[in-house]
């Protein structure tokens, strides 16, 4: 027997429950993963907060992980390939990653790089689709200035190393406490709050300009000052401000979106091999035991992490 996570109600996190339950074994299409890691994202509370259409209860919990091929369906490869019991995977977009052991579609699973450790492979991919298509859909270049709200989050960091392979210079906001992280990962930090465009401007100099805004962040502020340096507003994108995009025209990209789900699948091999070579790394704030799942989201929910949180069984 595995254990898992569910939400058998909708609403807070503070009530999902930890119970033991049989894993299906595959089918074919499938491959069941004993999972060493689960990442853990806001969207796993989010999605069950309020009742989805297309969503029925118990939900399971979690939609990163990694860990090992204990079972594989009939005929079956996986995202990256034939596979083999044993071997080491990450698995993107699944459902019900908070477990000990998981049954999912092969073809969201793939091969773990050697070198990459489980915690960092749990949460790679839903930040790092994110921030590429983020930046793709803003058509962002190389020798170009850009403006990125939330720089030193989850997504932020993503951006801020896939930016730099590009040569793309990338203005960050971030608190005074975490504006060394982005100048970590190659950007130019700037503290939001009271007076954050004139902090922007002095960074800028007299000759330069902001091509393209991507926001992470979602607050107000972050949507006025990306209105006001970036006048094409089909170079201005937000994962967090919807409805604002709505209202002031501009892009707002989700992965339940269609047209996300498909780039965001296009790029996970890629941005794989690009963890596997060192050439993007996955800050880790914070590992938990799964048991103490709640704690965890907790944790997430009550402000800054310093980076991304997993659970290990």
């Amino acid at each position: 027997m595995a254990w898992h996570w569910i939400a058998d109600d909708w609403g807070s996190y503070e009530h999902w429950v930890f119970e033991e339950y049989e894993p299906p074994a595959p089918a074919a299409g499938e491959v069941t993963i004993r999972v060493r890691a689960a990442g853990v994202n806001p969207a796993d509370a989010k999605h069950v907060a309020a009742e989805r259409p297309g969503a029925a209860l118990p939900v399971p919990i979690g939609y990163e992980v990694s860990g090992e091929l204990t079972a594989i369906g009939p005929g079956t490869e996986i995202g990256s390939g034939s596979a083999s019991i044993g071997d080491e995977v990450l698995a993107f977009r699944v459902r019900g990653g908070y477990a000990t052991e998981v049954t999912v579609p092969a073809e969201k699973v793939f091969h773990k790089p050697a070198g990459l450790p489980h915690p960092e492979a749990a949460n790679l991919l839903l930040a790092g689709t994110t921030a590429a298509e983020m930046l793709a859909v803003t058509g962002a270049a190389e020798g170009e200035t850009i403006l990125l709200h939330g720089a030193s989050g989850a997504v932020g960091v993503s951006v801020l190393q896939q930016a730099a392979r590009r040569g793309i210079r990338v203005i960050g906001t971030a608190s005074d406490a975490r504006s060394a992280e982005v100048r970590r990962f190659g950007g130019v930090p700037v503290v939001y709050g009271a007076g954050l465009s004139d902090r922007i401007r002095d960074v800028l100099g007299d000759e330069g300009r902001i091509a393209a805004a991507l926001d992470a962040a979602g607050t107000a502020e972050a949507v006025d000052v990306s209105l006001e340096f970036v006048a094409d507003r089909s170079r201005i994108v937000t994962i967090a401000a919807a409805a604002r995009a709505a209202h002031d025209g501009f892009r707002a990209i989700a992965g339940t979106m269609p047209e996300s789900t498909r780039f965001r699948d296009a790029v996970r091999q890629e941005l794989v091999d690009l963890a596997g070579s060192g050439g993007l790394v996955v800050p880790i704030a914070r590992t938990y035991p799964l048991a103490e799942a709640i704690e965890a989201t907790r944790f997430l929910a009550e402000g800054h992490p310093g980076g991304k949180i997993a659970l290990l069984p």
